[in-house]
């Protein structure tokens, strides 16, 4: 099996990403250019966190078009697993590989620090070595991490068992303390239909060793992994 991280002009979560993948998980990585075509064979597509093309005009408004994404648009449809992070969740909501949009942080200001997320969904390749109702401390960083949709939209979201993470307390409790930046049912992640594309706030890359702080991110990666050994 393979990764692959995408790279673009401002992203500066890249490396993180791939030392994790390398360094941790022990996983074979490459990193992919925003400009190529080429997803090089990878097995698992991750769109990292940071600042694409500087967030000009809107988060992900201008990555969206770059030549990787119809590839990794492609990659999906195909069942290939595509977790964004961040800036990459924003990204994949702009490129319409997931429904609805980050918005501005209710308070208007930047927020990095961890937080706790519910994992809501266990049954999807990306949470499949967390417990349903398991609590995850995972750093965010982000200003425009208010999760928002259309009531349709997030009637179908609960429907089809598609929100992956809430944001809670430490006991599980989904409350408006809980919630960093405003999002909408307190949602830190969600999955496309097929559940085969994440996107999440939360840097799981950023609790993934315990020089870091914490270990709990490892879960997402580890998730990833069985999941294609499983394949």
């Amino acid at each position: 099996m393979k990764f692959g991280v995408i790279i673009f002009p401002g992203s500066n979560c890249d490396h993180d990403a791939h030392w994790t993948l390398q360094q941790v998980a022990r996983q074979p990585v490459t990193f992919l250019w925003h400009e190529s075509h080429d997803l090089e064979g990878c097995d698992a597509v991750i769109v990292p966190g940071g600042f694409a093309f500087g967030d000009y005009l809107r988060t992900g408004a201008i990555a969206k078009f770059s030549p990787v994404m119809e590839s990794v648009r492609r990659f999906a449809d195909g069942g290939g697993l595509v977790l964004g992070i961040c800036n990459g969740f924003q990204i994949l909501c702009e490129s319409g590989l997931l429904p609805g949009a980050l918005l501005r942080n209710t308070g208007l200001k930047y927020v990095c620090k961890p937080v706790q997320v519910r994992v809501e969904n266990v049954a999807t390749p990306f949470t499949n070595a967390c417990s349903q109702g398991e609590v995850l401390t995972i750093p965010i960083g982000h200003m425009e991490g208010n999760y928002f949709c259309d009531p349709a939209t997030l009637d179908q979201l609960h429907r089809e068992n598609r929100v992956v993470f809430r944001y809670s307390t430490e006991g599980g409790e989904i409350s408006a303390s809980a919630n960093p930046n405003g999002s909408l049912d307190n949602i830190a992640g969600i999955c496309s239909a097929g559940g085969n594309v994440v996107g999440m706030m939360p840097h799981p890359e950023r609790a993934s060793e315990p020089a870091l702080g914490g270990v709990d991110g490892m879960k997402i990666f580890d998730s990833m992994v069985g999941a294609m050994a499983g394949r």
